[in-house]
């Protein structure tokens, strides 16, 4: 029997799916090839915005049409797609159960996705799901969530709908999993939540957790997303200054640049509070590498608001932004508000907001040119090999492909906007 796992969405998204190729793979199922060959299509989806709901109905399609190969619906799913998606998969179930999934695949069908803030259903599985050991999609770069869920309900976001309630994993589980997958090789550790720094175990905080990963034993870097800039504190900022492990890139989501947006998205900070917290950061790590993310065209975004957010951009100088235009989402605040904004003028922002970033990311990237970096390959073709560097960009050299999961020097000779170019130093760590 084989499967076939297409999983859309955020990297929570993909470490389930990781969790969900290991439980197949122990029941029985061996990974297809493709679509076609597979006897279980298992859909792991993303409701964050409408096109990547609409990428499910896109897949449905090219099911077999087989009454032998059954189907399963998991990830964030909210209520309004919940009814469609019941009349077509066989199994519609809620990724906490997934230690049940053995059991509830020798039935014909079955549906179990309860409201995921139920707190029956949160009491019962709770975070147990994530103690199921997950097969790692790559071989040294490993995603590991340290939390599940959201209580803060920007007016704008599904997620506490789609996932449920904030519950954080134990300490000494995550420590655990981040020391096999050290002992294992792995080269790269993301410590994921939808609001990471929202993180509490047995007054364990996450500038503990932090410090507790970072003494692991290893030749390691660790990463984390996404932080909410009201939970960001001096504490963590310490930390990341304190522990050589840390890598000097954070994303700080902003939303939006202007105050009376932030609101009406409950977001609560104001702009000069998130450029206190900044300049804070940068007088603390001064090479640190700053993204965003950013919504535009907002329900009633005016376009002086929109200004405002030019403004912050341009200030800030960010190296990268994740900038997406409004989709209205089920049951969030922001789908009852009037969206009055053409599609001409909300695709004249993204592009306005696009451009600035290719400017000030540029600007960022020629402070590289002649300097030697260490840098985490990640793929090869055809002799060009592309990775990381501990903030975060993305560099291209010529190099074997034994490289891949290892640490090089790379001495940097062009930048651009998205990225830089490098040629490999004889002192490579070959670790």
């Amino acid at each position: 029997m084989k499967y076939f796992l297409a999983t859309y969405g955020c990297q929570m998204n993909k470490s389930d799916g990781e969790r969900v190729a290991a439980v197949l793979e122990k029941t029985g199922y061996k990974s297809a090839l493709d679509i076609q060959g597979a006897d279980l299509v298992v859909i792991n989806m993303c409701s964050i915005r409408q096109s990547a709901v609409d990428r499910v109905y896109g897949l449905i399609n090219k099911i077999p049409k087989n009454k032998k190969v059954k189907s399963i619906l998991t990830g964030c799913i909210l209520k309004k797609d919940l009814k469609k998606f019941k009349k077509i998969f066989d199994f519609v179930l809620n990724i906490k159960t997934l230690e049940r999934w053995p059991e509830i695949l020798q039935q014909d069908s079955y549906c179990y996705y309860p409201n995921p803030r139920d707190e029956k259903l949160n009491k019962v599985f709770n975070t147990n799901y994530l103690k199921i050991e997950a097969k790692p999609l790559g071989s040294f770069s490993a995603l590991i969530p340290i939390s599940t869920g959201c209580n803060n309900f920007c007016s704008y976001c599904a997620v506490p709908f789609a996932r449920g309630p904030l519950i954080c994993r134990p300490h000494q589980e995550i420590v655990r999993e981040v020391k096999r997958l050290v002992k294992a090789g792995f080269r790269e550790i993301w410590l994921l939540g939808q609001n990471v720094n929202d993180y509490e175990s047995k007054n364990i905080q996450f500038p503990e957790l932090l410090s507790m990963i970072n003494d692991i034993p290893g030749n390691f870097w660790i990463r984390f997303t996404s932080p909410h800039p009201k939970d960001f504190s001096e504490k963590t900022i310490k930390v990341m200054t304190e522990c050589n492990k840390i890598t000097p890139y954070l994303n700080l989501p902003v939303q939006s640049g202007d105050n009376k947006v932030l609101k009406k998205m409950n977001r609560p900070y104001t702009i000069e509070k998130y450029k206190k917290l900044v300049k804070k950061i940068r007088e603390k790590i001064p090479n640190i590498c700053l993204s965003t993310d950013v919504i535009v065209a907002f329900p009633g975004e005016t376009k002086k608001q929109f200004e405002n957010t030019v403004k912050l951009f341009k200030e800030i100088e960010y190296d990268m932004a994740y900038i997406a235009i409004y989709s209205p989402r089920p049951q969030t605040t922001a789908a009852k508000l009037k969206n009055t904004i053409t599609r001409s003028e909300k695709q004249k922002r993204y592009d306005v907001l696009t451009e600035i970033i290719k400017k000030t990311a540029l600007k960022n990237n020629k402070k590289y040119i002649n300097k030697t970096v260490d840098v985490l390959v990640s793929d090869s073709k055809q002799g060009s090999l592309t990775g990381k560097t501990k903030s975060y960009k993305t560099v291209r050299l010529r190099g074997p492909k034994n490289l891949v999961g290892k640490f090089i020097k790379v001495k940097i000779t062009e930048p651009s906007p998205w990225g830089l170019k490098g040629t490999l130093q004889n002192n490579t760590q070959n670790t």
